[in-house]
């Protein structure tokens, strides 16, 4: 969709944007203002979770098109345009949300490849995986290279006795006993916590809203 010169092109295009067909229900009918939202989302719960949560491929898709979608209508405006330049502001505040996202789980799996990987290998068939087809591919390679570099810069060089490593023993593990912050959406009552539940949030800080704060004080 063009932009004729001088107009300021609409922040997010495309608010028909269809999914594939394989996406889960709960994304067939968003609009690009609520894949942005739900974007931000799940970046944020990303950054402040120990270990690696389940990817979302089909939102960085569906934002990436719009932001080659956004970019086609800014290349036809002036660049003096004041509007034009407030929503290249922000389509720069969106990739930097896709690059942090995408970043924070590579971080994540470059970390505990070894367990990212045998967690994968032991899922059963019809499980949702935690790696998108990309990530997978590039953990399995990632893992390949540090074996190399492993074997290549001392392994080879140790008696043969210690030359073997059981990479599944030295491999490192999220802190899964590490605090987390939570933040409450919605407020339900009555909620029953066993035991189980309660020893994890011990390491759980809910931020609560003002509203319910200022009720418990």
């Amino acid at each position: 969709m063009a932009v004729a010169p001088g107009d300021s092109p609409n922040l997010l295009a495309r608010d028909d944007y269809s999914p594939p067909s394989d996406v889960a229900s709960e994304y067939d009918s968003l609009s690009a203002a609520e894949v942005l939202t739900k974007l931000e989302e799940t970046w944020r719960n990303e950054l402040l979770s120990p270990e690696l949560l389940d990817h979302k491929t089909y939102l960085v898709e569906c934002m990436m098109e719009q932001v080659k979608e956004m970019e086609e209508n800014l290349s036809h405006v002036r660049s003096d345009d004041f509007v034009a330049g407030i929503h290249k502001l922000e389509l720069e505040r969106i990739k930097y949300v896709l690059c942090s996202y995408l970043r924070s789980r590579l971080k994540k799996i470059e970390a505990n490849v070894i367990f990212v990987l045998e967690e994968e290998a032991g899922k059963e068939v019809n499980t949702s995986s935690k790696l998108s087809a990309d990530e997978l591919v590039y953990a399995k390679e990632y893992a390949d290279l540090m074996k190399d570099h492993m074997q290549t810069l001392a392994l080879r060089h140790m008696p043969s006795s210690f030359q073997k490593l059981d990479h599944k023993k030295a491999a490192t593990k999220p802190p899964l006993d590490s605090f987390v912050f939570v933040r409450a959406l919605d407020n339900i009552d009555n909620i029953l916590i066993d035991e189980e539940l309660r020893w994890y949030l011990y390491h759980v800080l809910i931020i609560l809203s003002s509203t319910e704060v200022h009720k418990s004080t």
